[in-house]
């Protein structure tokens, strides 16, 4: 019997993402910033900067009220990411993955799941081994066409624009329990809500 994008859905326990392209439009800013020594000396020090959406940020606890764990799988190596991540309170953070099915394999063993019970949300080929044997693939509206081929579900809107977003409502609205998880958060008497929500930012201490 072949499976439904909803019938895969209905069993994923974690959410993987790649982040360029996917939680961001895949753009990236290389900014120069000044940086004045001990001794007056200013040089210039090479920042990384992305933009990440905010929807993206609410549907992580969305996710995390239904029950899941959420990562990133990612080429390359950035403390935007680094960042956000921690902002996010991710449970799985890879970045430097070349080939992205190592990171799987060592999350699989963690957990003790299947593939079946893992999602991933790509844009780009270096996702397709990863979406080829998980349990739902996902490829974003501004992914590549032939991910787009091989995806289970292509999500409305594109990376960085609610993309992620997109993903986890999916998931949820499979299970049932989409509704349930939004009113859940913005239920005041949610004492659950402390210990999962985002948004501090730089300030991560």
């Amino acid at each position: 019997m072949t499976l439904t994008a909803q019938d895969r859905a209905r069993r994923i326990k974690v959410i993987l993402f790649d982040v360029d392209g996917v939680l961001t439009n895949g753009g990236i800013w290389i900014l120069p910033i000044p940086v004045a020594g001990a001794d007056g000396t200013v040089t210039t020090k090479m920042v990384e900067a992305k933009g990440y959406n905010a929807h993206d940020g609410a549907g992580v606890t969305l996710a995390r009220l239904g029950g899941m764990k959420l990562g990133i799988i990612t080429k390359r190596i950035s403390e935007t990411v680094a960042l956000r991540a921690r902002d996010l309170k991710l449970e799985f953070v890879y970045q430097g993955q070349a080939f992205k099915m190592q990171a799987v394999r060592e999350i699989l063993a963690k957990e003790g799941l299947t593939l079946e019970e893992i999602a991933y949300v790509g844009d780009d080929v270096i996702d397709l081994p990863v979406m080829r044997v998980c349990g739902l693939a996902v490829a974003v509206a501004n992914a590549r066409a032939e991910v787009k081929a091989e995806a289970h579900y292509v999500t409305p809107n594109r990376g960085g624009e609610g993309a992620g977003r997109d993903a986890i409502e999916f998931i949820l609205a499979a299970k049932g329990i989409l509704k349930q998880c939004q009113e859940s958060m913005i239920d005041e008497g949610n004492s659950a809500l402390a210990a999962i929500d985002i948004g501090r930012g730089g300030d991560l201490k």
